[in-house]
């Protein structure tokens, strides 16, 4: 039974690997602007990747309000919650709020049911750059763990039409690409203070292209543009998930 077991894993997990070395779209990061963008992207036919560093899915979501339970977004982003099947009750001022652990899964099922590929532990050391002008082609990663223990092992290549940073705070692949490429020339502003009524509608705007083959959803957008943080509100997340769906959609077809 042992060998069946390892042999299994083995085997099926390589085919995975093998399968998704060459994707439409990479999205790093599952939290909620992650999985929001992997389901919007997937159903329309892309092949679609995650690669989220820890060993579980849902970001920011989990803590809900400084570990109060609940979950708010704001009217405008009630269709995704209904696109995900996700239960809702009206609070205050267009306000709605949900469960977290229920947020977190049903993100998650949508995105792998809409045919997307989620893979855990998974840390982004470096891009690919190529042509000229440049373009970015993808991600060189290898498991979270070995990065965790300092060990010096090369990474691997994955290769996409389409890399999105979902990372959140401190936007981790624009960062590399900027330090890493000046020519590039992407300057990250650095997120600032929280103000919420702002900082939902300025990060849905902002979502977008950085440079050729480069994008950019949720919390990430405010640390590349200087925006402001919104604090426990999640609907400009799950918004700008969805319109970076919808912009790379509109790039791969072109």
């Amino acid at each position: 039974m042992e060998l069946e077991i390892q042999r299994a894993i083995i085997k099926y997990g390589m085919e995975d690997l093998y399968e998704y070395s060459d994707v439409d779209v990479l999205i790093i990061g599952a939290g909620p602007s992650g999985l929001t963008s992997a389901k919007y992207i997937a159903e329309k036919g892309f092949k679609v990747a995650v690669f989220e560093k820890r060993l579980s899915f849902g970001g920011g979501i989990g803590g809900g309000g400084n570990m109060i339970p609940k979950i708010v977004v704001q009217e405008e982003a009630v269709p995704i919650l209904e696109d995900f099947k996700i239960k809702y009750k009206k609070a205050d001022k267009k306000l709605y709020v949900l469960d977290p652990a229920e947020l977190i899964a049903k993100l998650a099922n949508g995105a792998l049911d809409s045919g997307a590929k989620i893979f855990l532990g998974v840390y982004v050391e470096d891009v690919i750059v190529r042509d000229n002008p440049p373009k970015i082609k993808g991600v060189l990663w290898k498991w979270s763990s070995i990065e965790i223990s300092g060990l010096h092992v090369d990474p691997l290549y994955t290769q996409a039409k389409a890399l999105v940073d979902a990372t959140g705070h401190g936007a981790e692949i624009i960062q590399i690409a900027a330090e890493k490429n000046p020519e590039l020339n992407i300057i990250l502003k650095g997120e600032k203070s929280n103000w919420s009524e702002v900082s939902e509608k300025l990060v849905v705007e902002y979502t977008g292209k950085i440079v050729e083959g480069l994008y950019v959803t949720g919390i990430a957008v405010c640390e590349v543009f200087g925006l402001p943080r919104m604090g426990p509100i999640f609907g400009g997340m799950l918004m700008s998930g969805k319109k970076i769906a919808e912009i790379i959609e509109k790039d791969l077809k072109t």
